[in-house]
C-alpha cells in the first residue's frame, strides 16, 4: 500500500468521524424524541380511554344488539322488582337487567354510532376478537408468540402476540343502492348462532340481509369467512359489490425500522403470477386479473385472503402507506395496508362467498402445508438464489433443526456441510493461486521487460504462452469463485427471511432474527447505528485475515489508472462494520463461522494436500518438455486471435512510417 493510498484511507476516516460527532444528536434533541414517543403513546391511552368511556354511555337507554327481551311461558315481558327489563344474553346465555325509557317497547334498533359489542373467539393457535358494530375481526392474538417487549422481560410466560387490535383494522363489504353505499363496517349487526368453534352475525335492513359467518378451525391458524346475501335483487348488481380490508399491524420486533422496511402487500394473479408492492415507499395497483389471493406481509407474521373463487379484476385496488413524521401511529404500527376487492358475486339474492383467512407465522414448514404458493411470500431471492435456498439451504437446515439442538448449533452444523461439499471447489482455486505464486517472478520479469504501453500485445501473447506451457491460468480461481458467490449470496436472503431464527438465543445473542449488541451507546452514529454487534466485528475480523492471507496471490495492477485490487480488499471488510451491524445476528454469525472454516480449509490444503514444491517441479517438467517440442505446443484460439491482432498492429504502423 503506497504513501497516497495510506493518507486518502486516514482522511477518509477522519471526515466520517469529524461527520459522526457533528451529526450526533445533542441532549435537547434526544429529549425532544423521547417527549415525542411519550406524547404519542399518552394520546393513544387517552384514545382508548374515551372509547371505553363513550362504549359506557352508549349502554345507558340501548341494550347491545346481541341481548334479546325476555318473556315468561305467557309471552310477557319481563321485569325485575324496580321495573327494568329483563335481557338474554344471546352470548354468554345469561340474563341481565337493563334500564330503558320505554318499557312497552318490545324490540329496538341501535343507533348507527353506536359502539359494538367484542365477542371471542379461540383455539390452540388463535385468538381472535369480533365486534357486532361491522360483524369484523377487530383483534388478532397469536398464542406461543411475543412481541419483542414481552419477551425481553424473560418472565417466563408466553404473552400471545398482538397481531393489531381493536381500531387497527376493518373487513365489511360496500353495496351500492340507489346512489348511495351500504357500508356494512358501520353497521350494527346482530349475534344469531354462535359455538365454541364458530359464530354468526346478521345485518337486516327490511329484507336485505347481510350475513358473516367465522369458522376458527381447530388446531389451526387460519378462519373460514362466509359471506351470504339475501333480498338485494333488482337493487344493485352482482359486480358492484365489493369487500373492504384494512390492517395496520402491530410493532412486534426488536429492530422497527426493519421490520417496517420488508412489509407490503403480496398477491398472486391468476394468470400473471405472484407480485408484490414496493417495501420501500408508497404503492398501489389496480388489479389487471383476477387475484387468487392476497396477502399482508411483515418481517415474521402475515395474514392472507384466500377466497374460493379469485376475486374479480373489476374495481380491486391494494395500496400501502407509509407513516409520515408527527403521525399517531408512527411509533407503534408499520403500515396502512388497504384493499378493496371484487367478490365475483353472480347474484345478490341468497348467494354466498367463502374465504380462507389465514393469520400466522412466515414459516416455511406452516405456508407451504397449505400448498396454495404462499411460500413466495418469503424473500429467498429471485432465480437461481431462490433455487438454492428452497431446494439446497432450507432441506438441510430443516433435517438439522428437526435434531433438537440450539439453533446456533444448527447453523454450525449447516455451514460444514456446505464448506465441505464446496472443498473441492476451494481446492481448485488454492491450487490455481499457487501456481500463480510460482510464476509470478516470471510474470514480474515480464512486466520489467515489456514497461510500454505500445508493447502490451507482445507482454500478453507471451504471458498466455507461459500460462499454457506450465499449466497455469489467471482465470482458473474465477470459475469456482462463480460457483461459490451464488450460495454466498443465497444465505444473504434466506437468514434475514428464516422464521426458526426469531427469538432464538445463542451465546450473548438474545434473538438470532435480529442484531446481538455487547454495549449500547445510548445514542445513534451516523452509518454505523447506537450498539456494537460483536458477531459483526468477529465476521469482519476473519474477513480481514482471509483478505490477508490471499493478498499475495493479487496480482498489481500493470496499466495505470487501474484500481489496486489489494486495496479495495482490504476496505471491503472495514465497511461490512457498518452494513451488518443492525442486521441478523444469525446471518452474521453464518458468514464469520463460513469464513474461519474457509481459512482453516485452506490451511489443511496447504498443509496436507498441496505440496508446493511438488507443483513446481511438475510445472518446470511441463515447460520443458513443451521447449523441446514446441511443434506440438497448439496454440490456443485466444493466443491466435493475440497473434492476428498483433500482426494487423505492426502492418498498421508501416503504412504510417
Amino acid at each position: 500500500m503506497d504513501r497516497n493510498t495510506v493518507i486518502g484511507l486516514v482522511l477518509i476516516g477522519l471526515i466520517l468521524s469529524v461527520f459522526t460527532i457533528f451529526n450526533q444528536p445533542s441532549e435537547e434533541e434526544l429529549k425532544a424524541q423521547k417527549e415525542k414517543i411519550e406524547q404519542a403513546e399518552n394520546a393513544r391511552k387517552e384514545r382508548e380511554k374515551k372509547a371505553e368511556e363513550k362504549q359506557k354511555e352508549s349502554k345507558k337507554g340501548t341494550p347491545p344488539s346481541n341481548w334479546v327481551v325476555k318473556r315468561d311461558d305467557k309471552g310477557a315481558l319481563l321485569k325485575d322488582s324496580t321495573g327494568n327489563q329483563i335481557y338474554t344474553d344471546t352470548i354468554r346465555k345469561v340474563d341481565t337487567v337493563y334500564s330503558v325509557q320505554n318499557d312497552k317497547k318490545e324490540s329496538f334498533e341501535t343507533p348507527k354510532n353506536a359502539k359494538g359489542e367484542t365477542v371471542r373467539l379461540e383455539n390452540e393457535k388463535l385468538i381472535v376478537d369480533f365486534n357486532t358494530l361491522g360483524g369484523q375481526v377487530a383483534a388478532v392474538r397469536l398464542k406461543g408468540f411475543e412481541n419483542y417487549e414481552d419477551f425481553a422481560k424473560k418472565d417466563g410466560k408466553v404473552t400471545p402476540m398482538v397481531l393489531f387490535k381493536e381500531g387497527d383494522a376493518r373487513n365489511g363489504l360496500i353495496i351500492p343502492i340507489n346512489g348511495k353505499e351500504l357500508k356494512t363496517a358501520e353497521e350494527l349487526f346482530r349475534v344469531t348462532a354462535k359455538d365454541d368453534n364458530s359464530i354468526t352475525f346478521t345485518l337486516d335492513r327490511n329484507g336485505e340481509v347481510v350475513e358473516f359467518r367465522y369458522t376458527l378451525n381447530p388446531k389451526a391458524f387460519d378462519l373460514d369467512y362466509d359471506i351470504t346475501l339475501k333480498g338485494f335483487a333488482g337493487k344493485t348488481s352482482p359486480q358492484n359489490v365489493m369487500l373492504d380490508w384494512s390492517v395496520a399491524f402491530q410493532r412486534s420486533e426488536r429492530l422497527f425500522t426493519e421490520q417496517r422496511r420488508v412489509s407490503t402487500i403480496c398477491y398472486d394473479y391468476k394468470d400473471e403470477g405472484f407480485s408484490y408492492l414496493s417495501e420501500m415507499s408508497d404503492d398501489e395497483v389496480t388489479a389487471e386479473d383476477d387475484i387468487k389471493w392476497v396477502s399482508y406481509k411483515q418481517s415474521y407474521f402475515s395474514s392472507f385472503m384466500k377466497p374460493e373463487v379469485p376475486f374479480g379484476k373489476s374495481g380491486s385496488r391494494m395500496e400501502v402507506v407509509n407513516y409520515e413524521e408527527g403521525h399517531e401511529r408512527e411509533f407503534t404500527n408499520l403500515k396502512d395496508y388497504n384493499s378493496t376487492f371484487n367478490l365475483n358475486l353472480k347474484s345478490v339474492d341468497n348467494s354466498t362467498v367463502r374465504i380462507n383467512w389465514f393469520f400466522g407465522p412466515n414459516d416455511y414448514k406452516v405456508l407451504n402445508s397449505y400448498d396454495k404458493d404462499y411460500d413466495q411470500i418469503l424473500n429467498y431471492g429471485w432465480g437461481l438464489f431462490r433455487w438454492i435456498n428452497l431446494y439446497a439451504v432450507q432441506p438441510v437446515f430443516s433435517v438439522l433443526k428437526n435434531t433438537g439442538l440450539n439453533i446456533g448449533i444448527v447453523i454450525l452444523l449447516l455451514t460444514i456441510v456446505i464448506k465441505l461439499l464446496l472443498m473441492p471447489i476451494q481446492w481448485k482455486m488454492y491450487t490455481s493461486s499457487a501456481k500463480m505464486r510460482i510464476l509470478k517472478p516470471e510474470i514480474d520479469e515480464l512486466n520489467a521487460k515489456y514497461p510500454n504501453k505500445e508493447d502490451s500485445m507482445k507482454k500478453q501473447m507471451e504471458m498466455m504462452s507461459l500460462y499454457k506451457v506450465s499449466g497455469a491460468s489467471p482465470f482458473a480461481g474465477c470459475v469456482p469463485m462463480l460457483i461459490q458467490m451464488p450460495i454466498l449470496l443465497a444465505v444473504f436472503r434466506f437468514f434475514p427471511a428464516t422464521f426458526d431464527l426469531r427469538q432464538k438465543s445463542f451465546l450473548w445473542a438474545e434473538d438470532l432474527s435480529s442484531y446481538d449488541s455487547i454495549y449500547d451507546f445510548g445514542f445513534n452514529i451516523w452509518l454505523y447505528g447506537d450498539h456494537i454487534s460483536l458477531f459483526t466485528l468477529l465476521m469482519a475480523a476473519t474477513t480481514l485475515v482471509y483478505t490477508w492471507i490471499n493478498s499475495g496471490n493479487m496480482q498489481q495492477p500493470s496499466q495505470p489508472g487501474m484500481p489496486n485490487m489489494k486495496v479495495i480488499m482490504y476496505i471491503f471488510p472495514i465497511l461490512m462494520i457498518f452494513f451488518f451491524n443492525n442486521y441478523s445476528s444469525g446471518l452474521s454469525y453464518y458468514y464469520f463461522i463460513s469464513t474461519l472454516i474457509s481459512i482453516l480449509l485452506m490451511l489443511a490444503i496447504k498443509q496436507f494436500f498441496v505440496d508446493e514444491e511438488k507443483l513446481k517441479a511438475k510445472m518446470a517438467t511441463r515447460k520443458a518438455a513443451a521447449a523441446a517440442n514446441p511443434s506440438k505446443a497448439k496454440k490456443s484460439k485466444f493466443q491466435e486471435r493475440l497473434e492476428q491482432m498483433q500482426k494487423a498492429q505492426i502492418d498498421q504502423k508501416n503504412k504510417k512510417k
